[in-house]
């Protein structure tokens, strides 16, 4: 997805809705140009069944694009955050911070106690944003992961 010619200004505006299936490739699209890490899970048809659980697979949409991303899930025991995405072309306009609160909206109505989010410690501008909007790093957790 090419936005560079885009002529946007900070005014313009976006909303933020579920992701359809169908709109799979656009969110990997998305995932790439934003430059998030690529996983194993990062195919049309995985993508396509976290949006078709009861994950929330939330976009951000502008000019009829997708140009943010957001996954919010619950395992019954606490709420999760990842996949946190903006098009480059779209950064600081709120479109995280909108992502975020709509995640929370959402796990909240589920029960939500705690909240976490993954965040890839080689961005510290993804930790700026996670601390900006109220997160704090939480010292001794490591993630530990296997691709079976």
């Amino acid at each position: 997805m090419d936005l560079s010619d885009n002529t946007n200004t900070l005014t313009d505006p976006f909303f933020i809705r579920e992701c359809h299936p169908e709109e799979a490739e656009a969110l990997l699209a998305l995932w790439q140009a934003a430059g998030t890490s690529p996983s194993v899970t990062d195919t049309i048809t995985d993508i396509r069944g976290a949006i078709e659980s009861s994950a929330s697979v939330l976009v951000a949409e502008a000019d009829r694009h997708i140009v943010g991303s957001l996954i919010a899930t619950f395992d019954g025991w606490r709420g999760n955050m990842y996949r946190i995405a903006v098009h480059p072309d779209y950064r600081r306009r709120g479109i995280g911070r909108a992502l975020v609160a709509e995640g929370e909206k959402r796990l909240a109505k589920l029960g939500v106690k705690r909240i976490t989010a993954l965040v890839e410690e080689k961005y510290p501008e993804a930790i700026a944003f996670w601390s900006d909007v109220g997160y704090e790093i939480e010292p001794g957790i490591a993630r530990f992961f296997r691709n079976p």
